[in-house]
């Protein structure tokens, strides 16, 4: 796999502060307005670092004319596992963000996360941006707003003129893109799990596995805010079942890991403690995964 891996990486004349990671798979449009976005509302200099999965629309092509961008080419689709550890070798930032393709970045969103570390005195982190997205999902993290699903009726001038808005408060249970963490923490546990490929499931692996490592901050930044579009890529993947793989792997669901770890969706307070389960919760986990285990 490796062997089919090509990369380029420019030396930044100032150092970045975040190394912006974006896996990409044949949306090139899309990947084009998450990339304008950063560029017109980002405060700080970032490097940005593109994963091409495949590339059949032109996105290598586009993206070699681009001076500013970084990127990791595989001419198969490897996913989100596999891409996202591949870029480490190029990281110049002491921080390493990943967004997705189908994310547009609103004005002052990297200053946000970047205030927000300074002022936690710690390496032992990960830290969200706030998501908009265009469907309530259920998801108690997002804002609900509709500004479109796509470019063809994308409210870009609507969502500048109405986003700040939308602010909320903080929020607690920090998993999922757009999230920031320490270089050395990313180190430190590995990267993402890539028995979880093509990547379902990853992130809160990811999560679990920081905070076996002691992180207890899992904060998202109500005022730092992203649009969604809504999983352009995803949608097309063959999926990994990960949430057996998690069950199998941890002794307990996701679910319980998100609603009784990380408190997920709830207002942030302070960093976390380790919960003790509920023995009732205890027992239903283990039994699901001994009925797993015999699938």
């Amino acid at each position: 796999m490796l062997d089919n891996f090509k990369s380029y990486s420019s030396q930044k004349e100032n150092s970045p502060v975040f190394s912006i990671v974006i896996p990409t798979w044949n949306n090139l449009d899309i990947l084009k307005n998450c990339i304008k976005a950063i560029r017109n509302h980002s405060e700080l200099n970032h490097q940005i670092i593109v994963f091409i999965n495949e590339g059949k629309d032109d996105t290598l092509e586009w993206v070699k004319s681009q001076k500013d961008l970084d990127y990791v080419y595989s001419p198969t689709n490897v996913g989100v596992c596999y891409a996202l550890n591949s870029c480490r070798k190029l990281f110049q930032a002491d921080y390493m963000l990943y967004l997705n393709d189908d994310m547009y970045v609103l004005p002052d969103w990297d200053k946000i996360l970047y205030d927000e570390i300074k002022s936690l005195g710690t390496k032992m982190f990960m830290l969200s941006a706030t998501l908009i997205e265009p469907t309530d999902t259920g998801n108690d993290c997002v804002v609900v707003q509709n500004y479109g699903n796509g470019l063809d009726n994308f409210q870009e001038e609507k969502l500048l003129s109405e986003y700040k808005s939308l602010i909320k408060e903080d929020w607690s249970g920090s998993t999922w893109p757009p999230n920031i963490m320490p270089v050395e923490l990313w180190d430190l546990v590995g990267g993402l799990s890539i028995e979880y490929s093509p990547g379902m499931y990853s992130d809160p692996d990811f999560s679990k596995k920081i905070f076996e490592a002691g992180v207890r901050i899992f904060k998202g930044k109500g005022d730092s805010l992203v649009y969604h579009f809504g999983s352009k890529s995803t949608k097309r993947l063959g999926k990994n079942t990960g949430r057996i793989q998690f069950i199998m792997k941890w002794g307990f669901s996701s679910k319980t890991f998100t609603q009784n770890f990380l408190n997920i969706g709830k207002e942030y307070s302070s960093a976390l403690n380790k919960p003790s389960l509920a023995q009732s919760k205890k027992i239903v986990n283990r039994l699901k995964k001994i009925y797993y285990s015999f699938k």
